[in-house]
Parts: C-alpha cells; structure tokens; sequence
C-alpha cells in the first residue's frame, strides 16, 4: 500500500468553505477512474463510474459514497496594530491542543509560516493560579514574525489557517493533521482503483457508483446535503474517520474501535442510524472476505452518511470508519492494517450491490 498519496492530500491546506486545493488533487488523480466529474455549486467533486456489469434488473442501482475534504482549522477575523492575527474557528477545536503550534497562513497570493498561542503570561512569570488556566479558543493569536505593515499588505480578512505539521509514518502507524477526511478520501480513491485494475469477473459492478468528495462536513454536514439531494442515491455510505481511544486514560467502555481490529462498521452516532440489513451486508462480506473489522457506536458526533440517508425520498445508508487516535489534533494517528482493512471492505461491497 503506497501511502505518497495520502501523504500530499493531509499535507493540502483545505478548511471548511476553502478545500479547492484538495479538490484539484483529487480531481487529477481520479481522472482516469470515473465517467464523469465535475464539481458543484459549492465545491464538492461529484465522480460518477457507470456499472460495468449488466443484469436483470430494470434499473441499476445508484450508490453514493461520501468523504469530506475540508480539516479544520480557522480564518483570520483581526489584525491588529502589531501585526497579530486573530482567528475564527471553523471546526471543533480543545484548546488544550493549540499550544504552541506552527500554522500556515494561505492567502490570495501565497502561504506564510507563523506561530499560534494564547495571549497571557509566559511560564517563568506566570503565577500557579495562571499555570492552571485553559484558554478560550479567542484567546489564541497567530505571530507571522513580520512587520505590521507588512502583515497588513500581505493578510486580509478572510484569509484561511491550517496547521503546519509534517505527515509520519512509523513502523504500524500514520500520523498527521487531517488525517479527518482526507483518510476516507484515499479509501474511497484506492477502493475504485483496486475495483478499476482488476480483471477479476467478481470486480464488475451492477450499481452505478457516486463518490462524492464533499466540502463543509466539519461544520455540519453541508456539502454532502446539497450533493445527496443532487445525487439522489439508493443506498449511501458515509466513509470517515472516528474515535480510536484505545489508550491510557479512558476506559475501555468508551474506545468505540480499537486499532488493530481492523474497519470500523458504524451502527448508530449522534447522525444516524445505519440500515441494519446493510450492516449485516457489510459484516458478512467481511467474514467471507477475511476482512478485519468491527461494530461500532459513536456516542457524539456525525458524518455524510446522515445527509445522503435524509435526501429525497431517502436511502438505505451506512457508515464505514477508520479508527482514528488523537482525532481533532496534529497528531492523529491511524493503524496501517486498519486502514487497509477499510480500503479491502469497500472494494469488495461494491460490486455485490
């Protein structure tokens, strides 16, 4: 498993509102994998692969798979006098993990480098009552180490902010920022090239297949809403991330995956309720296939499946996830078998819709 791509689409700056840049890559690498490709009104990329098998049936399914580009990270609200950015977020943040950051800056022109922290007291005058304070997220600035002037002339209101860390690879681990989606965008990329090479009669599918690479997710569902009500699928799957707190300090009862157990099937998160017959779909092709993988439940927080489940008439829809340690920080981290595990199911499930 060549992980290059994965690499450059973490490593692309793409917040809620501006992910053009993820979408351009995207765009050329699945050029060659889909009948049509465009993009929408609010930037999600719609790809359609047409079935490649025929059937009996009078009218071939239509299924729309889901992964959100956009990571989160904030725009510039303020500049102040001495040149000090201050941001809004777009997406949740604990501000117990913005400390001390490198973040990049992307503006009309180019990127710039700078430095996040809270405003207050460094540690040598700080007093305890000071140590033991947690910012509120509008207490972080960014330090660009120019000039105000030049700040000024170089940053607009508007402009987007990521974080700036490097993409890590150990031995059985990925680790980088953005980790959350651009995770399922490689799956989703990797399971219709793996369909797309094979020569297998087992990889031709009846469906027609939707992968839509949706904008806004991080900040409600929003690009996936507008595509699914376009898309109008019959069955959906909601591809993501999802919690992966196999680590110390939180009990076992509250873990949702494991790493190492391979792909996450959703049943149920603060969204949506996965069709049950489809999850027995997907588990059982898992156990045919010899495919690592595990039930799960999300007590707080969602995905695209909800939007595509919710469109029209509605769909029979269902999420696969990847555990993911440290999610919402520069250090999240997933399971390279996991991951591959994920990539397997999906390529296997589509040609038996």
């Amino acid at each position: 498993m060549q992980l290059d791509l994965l690499k450059r689409l973490c490593e692309t700056p793409g917040v809620p509102g501006r992910e053009e840049r993820v979408r351009d890559l995207i765009h050329e690498e699945v050029e060659d994998l889909f009948d049509e490709i465009q993009a929408d009104a609010m930037g999600s990329l719609i790809c359609t692969r047409h079935a490649t098998a025929g059937g009996k049936r009078k009218k071939q399914p239509r299924v729309m798979i889901a992964a959100h580009m956009d990571e989160i990270g904030f725009y510039v609200r303020h500049i102040d006098d001495n040149g000090f950015l201050w941001v809004n977020p777009a997406g949740g943040f604990d501000p117990r993990n913005l400390f001390s950051r490198r973040v990049l800056v992307c503006t009309e022109k180019s990127d710039y480098a700078g430095v996040m922290n809270p405003g207050g007291k460094p540690v040598h005058i700080a007093s305890a009552e000071d140590r033991k304070k947690v910012p509120e997220l509008d207490e972080f600035f960014i330090d660009l180490g120019m000039d105000a002037k030049a700040v000024k002339r170089a940053v607009q209101i508007g402009d987007f902010v990521v974080m700036n860390e490097p993409f890590l690879e150990q031995p059985k681990k990925v680790v980088s920022k953005a980790l959350d989606n651009r995770v399922a965008c490689f799956v989703a990329i990797e399971a219709i090239r793996k369909i797309a090479r094979s020569r297998a009669a087992a990889s031709k599918h009846r469906a027609e297949i939707v992968v839509a690479f949706t904008v806004q997710e991080e900040v409600g569902l929003r690009g996936a809403t507008t595509a699914a009500n376009a898309v109008n699928a019959d069955i959906g799957i909601g591809l993501d991330t999802t919690l992966s707190v196999d680590t110390p300090g939180v009990n076992d009862t509250l873990r949702v995956t494991k790493h190492g157990d391979g792909v996450g099937i959703m049943l149920q998160d603060s969204s949506m309720i996965a069709h049950h017959e489809l999850v027995r779909d997907l588990c059982g092709i898992a156990r045919k296939q010899k495919i690592a993988h595990q039930r799960c439940i999300l007590p707080r927080g969602g995905q695209d499946g909800a939007a595509i489940q919710r469109a029209g008439a509605g769909a029979r829809t269902a999420a696969i996830v990847t555990g993911t340690r440290y999610i919402h920080t520069v250090t999240e981290s997933i399971d390279k078998g996991d991951l591959k595990a994920t990539i397997d199911l999906l390529a296997a499930w589509l040609p038996t819709v």
